[in-house]
């Protein structure tokens, strides 16, 4: 009997292995694009610092040269399937929007996106690319983020999309861009708590409504993986198939532990600012098997140049300071990949 049962177990990881083989995957990514503004004056937002005329002298030249570049890098991190999913930070409106789905080597590959205005003062947004002939929109809201002991402050929506597989699957996304680090940390925490509060009544409710919900958060969060907002108050923590069902998971804190690769540079320091974080429901399905895998920081050579200051490398990023770099963010994208039931 004991050898039968060792038996089964062998087959069934053996089972187990073979799907994950076989089964095809696909791609979720987020970026930070650093100020992708279009060149045109916006006269209900402080934008003028990205026109011609501004202290960046940001020229369309340079723009659509931008919109271009960033459209590479997201076709090059699907490495032959494009990502299904792309969330975007620093986004001006609309219109830039326009520019990267349909303007640059994406329009080949039937992007179209989420998007609305925040009430950011410099008007930088979040989005949402999805790839139309994968994925189905089903719903989509922004979320305002009003602080109760800063009324007056102009925040960053949140943006929360429901989308669908060709499984037939759902996912709810949160794509968000919490309020930075300028000002000190210590002063700004209080404000990140605070989003961190915000996604998780979101969450909560949509766990309360149903217990199997697969939810995936991302975005800029400006804090990471081990700081207060995200394990105290998202409660975002490493697996544990033990944990309750509304457990959620930050894929992003294996990299904690390895101090030479991050998303983003400050100084010497390499960190994850830009994370996921899924729904136990999401990470593995009814049998236990994993949906997603890891998460992935996409770190192309194209992407990095020498940091002559501190040492090894840095983002080739678009300005340093007021002064045209001519790169591509200064950021790295992050993604997962996951399987889908259709296949």
């Amino acid at each position: 009997m004991k050898r039968f049962c060792v038996l089964i177990r062998i087959i069934m990881m053996c089972v187990h292995i073979s799907a994950q083989q076989d089964s095809v995957t696909h791609c979720i990514m987020f970026y930070n694009v650093e100020n992708l503004f279009h060149p045109s004056d916006d006269s209900l937002t402080a934008d003028e610092d990205f026109t011609p005329t501004g202290s960046y002298h940001w020229t369309y030249k340079k723009y659509y040269r931008k919109v271009s570049m960033i459209g590479k890098v997201i076709l090059a991190a699907g490495r032959g399937d494009p990502p299904w999913l792309v969330g975007l930070s620093e986004i001006e409106n609309e219109q830039v929007l326009r520019d990267l789905c349909y303007n640059s080597p994406l329009r080949k590959f039937g992007y179209r996106y989420v998007h609305y205005d925040s009430p950011d003062r410099r008007g930088v947004d979040v989005a949402l690319l999805y790839r139309g002939g994968c994925v189905r929109i089903l719903r989509s809201r922004k979320i305002p983020v009003v602080f109760p002991f800063d009324t007056f402050a102009r925040n960053r929506d949140i943006l929360y999309v429901v989308t669908q597989f060709p499984s037939g699957d759902s996912l709810h996304v949160l794509v968000n861009h919490w309020t930075s680090r300028y000002g000190g940390y210590a002063a700004t925490l209080p404000k990140r708590n605070y989003y961190a509060m915000v996604v998780r009544r979101v969450v909560d409710s949509l766990i309360i409504e149903n217990p199997n919900a697969k939810i995936l958060i991302t975005g800029d969060f400006n804090d990471y993986a081990t700081d207060e907002s995200m394990v105290r108050h998202l409660r975002a923590r490493e697996y544990d198939a033990r944990a309750p069902d509304d457990t959620l998971y930050n894929l992003m804190l294996p990299f904690t532990r390895q101090s030479l690769r991050g998303s983003h540079k400050h100084e010497d320091f390499w960190g994850c600012l830009d994370q996921f974080v899924v729904s136990k429901a999401w990470l593995t399905d009814t049998i236990g098997a994993q949906q997603v895998g890891g998460a992935h920081i996409f770190d192309a050579d194209f992407l990095l140049v020498d940091d002559e200051k501190y040492g090894g490398y840095k983002s080739y990023r678009t300005f340093l300071g007021p002064r045209y770099i001519g790169g591509f963010a200064d950021h790295l994208p992050v993604y997962v990949v996951f399987r889908d039931g259709s296949h």
